[in-house]
């Protein structure tokens, strides 16, 4: 992760609102409706932010706006960014959430069993 880019994503507007919405899956067009932002900017930055890794599709929930089309869902896959100015260098260190970690583990434990055979 950049961390001149990450910064200046971060001081985007919407972006941080972004960021603390999606807790839970959600369409750029849920986050656009619940923060009261535009719809195209919505777009913009879950995709700068997904492009980041600070967000993450979610594959596993499907959903379908207005129109009937399919909407891709985004959840935020970290719980906290740390920022360090040191001497020479700017550092980004991420925590990823616990959700995204057990939902790796399960699909883990799930494919173990398919494969072992752990009836």
């Amino acid at each position: 992760m950049d961390p001149t880019e990450l910064l200046s994503s971060l001081g985007q507007k919407y972006s941080p609102d972004i960021l603390r919405s999606a807790t839970e899956p959600k369409s750029a067009q849920q986050l656009s409706e619940e923060l009261d932002i535009p719809m195209t900017t919505s777009y913009r930055r879950v995709e700068t932010l997904s492009e980041l890794g600070l967000l993450e599709d979610d594959e596993e929930t499907a959903e379908f706006g207005e129109t009937g089309q399919s909407q891709t869902l985004y959840q935020r896959n970290v719980e906290e960014i740390v920022i360090r100015f040191e001497d020479e260098a700017i550092t980004v260190e991420s925590k990823e959430r616990e959700v995204a970690d057990q939902r790796l583990s399960s699909v883990w434990d799930d494919l173990s069993r398919s494969i072992g055979g752990d009836d």
